[in-house]
């Protein structure tokens, strides 16, 4: 009897140490299961972000973010407040029409989860700067150096990308995790800090003033997916960065203010060049410019010559005329009259020859 009982014992035991065989196995199977769908997840986000006719069905905005949509959409209402009471807005119906339309299409061609306010800032610097949730400027600079409507487009997309990828509140975000006492009040960088702080003389912390180069890189790849989707050729946006570096090396000081804030560098360009073979499939045609390009940016030349010419205008310079009915030059700086020439400078006089 007690041998029965024994072997009865035994044959429990080893049943338990097979049960729990069984769970260590099917609980490294599911560890197994689980660890690869994560890494198909990770590699389907990865393919996604390549792939421009995913776009708006995936994330391009990032992990960790404290701030909600709506609070950056606040933000960034709040900026954009303080930039029209310190700019100059241009309210042009047909320019202002014509630059929103572009914009929208590329948005609606874009990742971006916000709705967008974009409008014209008469200013001639080579710029256009994005505010965190969805509000963006345009220099009319921009549009004036531009040689075409793609060439306009990639840069705005390119500052799209920012916005959809939540560059600005993302880095923020970064900045608190590490020094968490100091919640910084304006998220922005690149071209947008340098925009505002150039354009407007808004405030901005130093820290603030650039992204980080991966940033601009994810910018630059999201950006010519955007232009790509909307139908416009995406080298557009390469020979215009290369256009603008070619002028700042043949006469440096150029384009300085903008090359100051994040240049493009070669390797950006080398980059775009790489994203355009690799990514983008060649389609039989593009969208390169417009006759409303053309129009826009030969109204926009006309506002800017008439500005410089503009008789009201005190700092033309004048000619006082002196008494006896001559002219005197005044010098712009002083408002004074300027002292006559030396007679040898003076222009000769004839004088008639005695008669025989």
């Amino acid at each position: 009897m007690k041998r029965l009982v024994f072997t009865s014992m035994l044959a429990v035991t080893v049943i338990l140490a097979d049960d729990a065989k069984d769970k260590t196995s099917k609980t490294e199977k599911t560890d197994k299961t689980e660890s690869s769908t994560k890494q198909e997840k990770e590699k389907s986000a990865k393919e996604k972000k390549r792939d421009p006719d995913e776009i708006g069905n995936r994330d391009v905005d990032g992990k960790v973010n404290f701030y909600s949509l709506e609070k950056e959409i606040g933000l960034g209402k709040g900026l954009a407040q303080d930039v029209e009471r310190q700019s100059k807005v241009i309210d042009d119906p047909v320019i202002s029409e014509y630059v929103n339309r572009v914009g929208q299409n590329l948005v609606r061609n874009s990742d971006a989860k916000v709705p967008f306010t974009i409008k014209v800032v008469d200013s001639e610097e080579v710029n256009a700067f994005a505010l965190p949730g969805g509000f963006f400027f345009v220099n009319s600079g921009l549009i004036m150096s531009a040689d075409n409507e793609a060439e306009l487009a990639g840069v705005m997309a390119h500052e799209i990308a920012h916005i959809a990828a939540r560059h600005g509140t993302r880095q923020a975000t970064r900045a608190q995790i590490a020094n968490y006492g100091t919640i910084p009040l304006i998220f922005m960088g690149g071209w947008i800090g340098y925009g505002i702080r150039q354009g407007v003389s808004v405030l901005i912390p130093l820290g603030f003033m650039q992204f980080s180069q991966a940033f601009e890189r994810e910018a630059d790849f999201l950006g010519l997916q955007y232009m790509y989707k909307s139908e416009y050729d995406p080298t557009s946006f390469v020979d215009f960065f290369e256009k603008l570096q070619s002028k700042e090396k043949r006469k440096p000081g150029t384009m300085s203010k903008l090359f100051n804030s994040h240049p493009p560098t070669d390797d950006r360009i080398k980059d775009s060049q790489k994203n355009i073979e690799d990514i983008l499939k060649a389609r039989p045609e593009y969208v390169v410019t417009t006759s409303e390009f053309d129009d826009v940016k030969n109204r926009l030349v006309a506002m800017h010559n008439k500005r410089k010419i503009d008789p009201a205008d005190a700092n033309r310079p004048r000619l006082r005329r002196a008494p006896g009915g001559g002219t005197v030059p005044v010098d712009d700086d002083t408002g004074e009259e300027q002292k006559p020439k030396s007679d040898q400078d003076e222009r000769p006089t004839l004088k008639r020859r005695p008669s025989n």
